[in-house]
């Protein structure tokens, strides 16, 4: 009986070994098995290996290689053709690439009608035939293709496969007693790509040349389908726009600069305080545009925002900058000796660091939590008494108006020209 060797006897070096068992002496070797053992037994290797260990155990086989014919099941095909070329060149052996587009779970039933994937590669014509008729008894669907187009056209196929299970996986699909007959084939999808290894999906979206292009085109078509399933408008009667700050900020502010020259009459403003919820909203379509600030000419860039954008997208709009001043407030009812913290967004401190280092030197400075992170809300807060009252606020003047606040200090801004750029952002549709 003819001997062939596999090596590496996981789940799929298994399967093979239940294909060609009755019709060849098997030989099991491990990919750390002596070198002399496995090519003394015989003269046609199959790699059953991972793919991202392929490369070290060739190189580890080079050198033992004597008119041998080795044969891998990769499920990428121009990456063992590269290392085969590498590592079989000055040796008298030769190399066939094989990819059976089944595994232990769709083969569990039989193998008739399955597709394996050849490419003639280096192999001789009789090699070439000989593996073919063999393959072809097993009543398996040849498919006869080159490393390149495999590849290609796999990306496409058990890439995308592979990538929407775990997809799947990461949403945590679970059947329900309302599953329509898509939904348990996709159950299936899921259950049978996440049963591969992790490595096996890591290798097969990472040495296929063309598996990055794939998930770059199904990002760009979900977010094509998402943005098409919002609405045109979040409020049919106005134009309803979400802020980073809330009543009596600067990007209400901003806003009102906004809107007077463009001269738009009919609109509503959610305050949402962060910039995180601006964009959030507009991502979920509860809003039509957002508005945050993005730089200041003294404090730089407002990290906040910076963060946020990194986490959506969206379009700009327009981008503009108002000129703003910073008062020092507190509530009527407490004495200001009593006040030994301010709060403000970190912006406003670092717009103000010189002043306040001058004349509040010993005063903690503290920016709010949450909401609170916004100076209006936290002038809000202190007003309502969600906050300690013996906390001064440093922000817009109107602040004071506003929340009944009695003003300490004004223009503590280290810059009489302390300009803040905002963007005014909309969903991309």
């Amino acid at each position: 009986m003819k001997k062939i060797a596999i090596v590496g006897f996981g789940r799929f070096g298994k399967t093979l070994e239940r294909l060609l068992e009755g019709e060849f002496e098997v030989g099991i070797f491990h990919h750390d098995s002596n070198p002399k053992e496995l090519f003394g037994f015989a003269q046609t290797i199959f790699y059953c290996v991972p793919i991202d260990s392929f490369e070290s155990i060739i190189k580890k086989h080079k050198s033992h290689i004597d008119n041998h014919l080795l044969i891998d099941v990769l499920s990428v095909k121009e990456y063992p053709q590269k290392i085969f070329k590498k590592y079989l060149k000055n040796t008298s052996g030769r190399s066939l690439l094989t990819h059976p587009m089944f595994g232990p779970d769709s083969s569990k039933n039989g193998f008739v009608g399955l597709p394996m994937v050849m490419d003639k590669n280096t192999a001789t014509n009789d090699e070439y035939a000989f593996w073919k008729s063999t393959f072809e008894k097993k009543r398996l669907n040849i498919v006869e293709m080159s490393a390149v187009e495999h590849d290609r056209v796999a990306a496409n196929s058990q890439g995308l496969t592979h990538f929407i299970g775990r997809l799947l996986e990461q949403m945590c699909m679970k059947p329900s007693p309302v599953d329509t007959l898509g939904t348990k084939k996709l159950l299936e999808v899921m259950d049978q790509t996440c049963n591969d290894s992790w490595q096996l999906f890591s290798n097969l979206q990472n040495f296929n040349s063309h598996t990055k292009n794939m998930r770059i085109q199904l990002g760009k078509a979900y977010d094509k389908l998402y943005d098409a399933l919002l609405p045109r408008r979040a409020d049919k009667n106005n134009i309803l726009f979400g802020i980073q700050g809330g009543k009596g900020s600067f990007n209400e502010e901003a806003l009102s600069f906004y809107v007077q020259k463009k001269g738009i009459k009919r609109y509503k403003v959610n305050y949402l305080f962060t910039t995180e919820k601006v964009l959030k909203n507009l991502h979920e379509g509860r809003i039509d545009y957002g508005l945050f600030a993005i730089q200041n000419a003294v404090g730089g860039v407002v990290q906040e925002s910076t963060y946020a954008m990194a986490r959506y997208r969206f379009a700009i709009h327009e981008e503009f900058g108002i000129q703003i001043s910073h008062f020092l407030m507190k509530r009527k009812d407490v004495q200001f000796a009593d006040i030994k913290t301010i709060m403000a967004h970190d912006q406003v401190f670092r717009q103000c660091k010189e002043t306040l280092l001058k004349k509040y030197p010993n005063h903690i400075q503290k920016v709010g939590e949450g909401d609170y992170i916004d100076t209006a809300k936290a002038a809000s807060g202190i007003a309502s008494g969600s906050l300690p009252k013996n906390i001064a606020i440093l922000g817009p003047r109107i602040l004071a108006d506003i929340y009944n606040l009695d003003i300490v200090d004004e223009y503590l801004q280290d810059s009489k020209n302390n300009f803040t750029t905002f963007f005014m952002v909309k969903r991309n549709k």
